[in-house]
């Protein structure tokens, strides 16, 4: 049996698999995200340990005895800024924090081959310019930085003793050399930092070092691998098999991804797109981004006193009208893909006096899927996805599919298992490296569930929508308030 861990930004997550790739247990343990200021997002690493250990606990005992290996998944750019002590500086500033937007143009005029190393657009989300916030705003800390790591990487820290992370997640860092995968000097030094400051750089694929014996006797298993893994979205891309060019995922987790697989660095930092390595080596793929996603649900049930995501689509489902007239921008944490806009904010547009909680989370719901149809629009592959596969917590709703499927005039898959995400693919990413298993048949897409085929009539609907959608952000862009400290 393998064991995935997924240190995620609203919980951890911890999944049991099979030699086969059935999950047959898993875990949860939720986080809480830190807003001091505005644009700001932190979370305190100690907090993931505590729900490690808790997630990870709550498993059968007699399964977590029989682990042979485990791997490890994580939200990306989280800077984990470690001392001398291997103890966290401050709290880590996370992926959607957006505070260091002015840092982002500086970094690429100090390195002006920025782009062409990395293959990507600096943004506020990614971890080098949060290094040069820190110089600029708490000098007294960035002169204690020793490490800087990402969030999975030091759990595995504090699992196995070692300095190490893997190309996936390091590739969201913009120190990382995408192309050779390697780390690159002149990104590194453009922030003040070295090589002696990053981990050792491992394929997802390989084992990173040995759970030590204290934690293994303490989670009632054996002293065993600890796999590379993968980020957050490369995992979960193992887990339901989009490893082959043209392969393709749509996330729907606190932030939304549509992933497109391939075999070559294919960069486009000009739109917005980003281009990772994969968790698998001799592998890329390019993804848009944007910040809010299902998070956007909660947010409205919240608002409309509706008793959780759930109840509030189903209000949705039972009007069914995609021709309401009412238009949302999931802005709720600010925008990547396609607009690179941490100032840009959710707004509920066309609100009449029926509009009650079901056209506000149809709304919702459409303005989700309209932000993903303006990502898949700037993908280089996008002409070449047949089919997309939804993962995350939001590939329970079909309505939402159905939505999504017009949106996007893509097919849905729906695949079992999919709803587990990342530590998924980080459990057979484990299996890969404890086994030496032929990647290609232990990330091989799980069972076909259902598929949702867009409706003509839909697809009508929601074209005609996209381009109000798009309107409205354009004429207020330069409304939203901007904050420079």
């Amino acid at each position: 049996m393998f064991l995935g861990i997924d240190i995620g930004t609203s919980s951890v997550k911890a999944v049991i698999t099979n030699e086969d790739g059935d999950v047959i247990d898993q875990a949860t343990a939720p986080l809480m995200v830190s807003r001091p200021k505005d644009l700001w997002s932190e979370q305190n690493p100690d907090d993931w340990w505590k729900a490690t250990n808790k997630a990870v606990l709550d498993i059968s005992p007699d399964r977590r005895a029989k682990v042979e290996g485990i791997g490890l998944s994580g939200q990306m750019h989280g800077a984990t800024l470690i001392g001398d002590d291997d103890r966290p500086l401050r709290p880590a500033i996370l992926w959607n924090d957006g505070r260091s937007f002015a840092q982002c143009a500086e970094l690429e005029e100090i390195e002006p081959r920025s782009r062409e190393i990395t293959g990507n657009l600096a943004m506020p989300g990614f971890t080098a310019p949060k290094i040069l916030w820190v110089r600029e705003h708490e000098p007294e800390i960035a002169a204690k930085i020793r490490k800087v790591l990402l969030p999975k990487d030091y759990i595995r820290l504090l699992l196995t003793g070692t300095y190490a992370g893997e190309m996936s997640d390091a590739a969201g860092t913009l120190w990382l050399d995408v192309a050779n995968r390697k780390w690159s000097n002149e990104m590194l030094t453009a922030t003040g930092l070295d090589e002696d400051a990053m981990p050792e750089l491992f394929e997802g694929s390989e084992v990173t070092g040995m759970l030590k014996p204290e934690i293994a006797s303490s989670w009632g298993m054996p002293s065993v691998p600890v796999a590379g893994g993968g980020g957050d979205n490369a995992a979960g891309a193992v887990g339901v098999g989009v490893i082959s060019p043209g392969d393709a995922f749509l996330s729907l987790g606190t932030s939304g991804v549509l992933f497109v697989a391939g075999k070559e660095f294919v960069p486009n930092p000009e739109k917005g797109v980003h281009a990772f390595c994969h968790a698998l080596p001799e592998k890329w793929h390019e993804m848009t981004v944007m910040l809010s996603a299902a998070s956007c649900v909660d947010w409205a049930a919240r608002l409309t006193g509706t008793n959780g995501a759930g109840e509030l689509i189903a209000a949705a489902e039972k009007a069914g009208r995609l021709d309401h007239p009412s238009i949302f921008l999931p802005y709720l944490s600010g925008e990547r893909t396609p607009h690179n806009d941490p100032y840009a904010r959710g707004v509920l547009f066309g609100l009449d006096h029926d509009s009650g909680a079901a056209e506000i989370g149809q709304a919702v719901l459409e303005g989700v899927a309209m932000a993903f149809a303006e990502g898949l629009s700037v993908l280089g592959e996008a002409d070449h996805v047949r089919e997309i596969t939804v993962i995350g917590g939001g590939s329970r709703s079909n309505y939402w599919g159905r939505i999504l499927a017009a949106a996007l005039n893509r097919p849905l898959v729906y695949r079992r298992d999919s709803e587990v995400g990342p530590a998924y693919g980080a459990a057979k990413l484990a299996q890969i490296a404890v086994t030496g298993g032929d990647p290609s048949q232990i990330a091989a897409p799980p069972p076909v569930l259902d598929i949702v085929e867009p409706q003509a009539s839909d697809v009508a609907l929601m074209a005609e929508k996209q381009e109000r959608f798009a309107a409205i952000y354009k004429n207020l862009k330069e409304l939203f308030p901007k904050e420079t400290d």
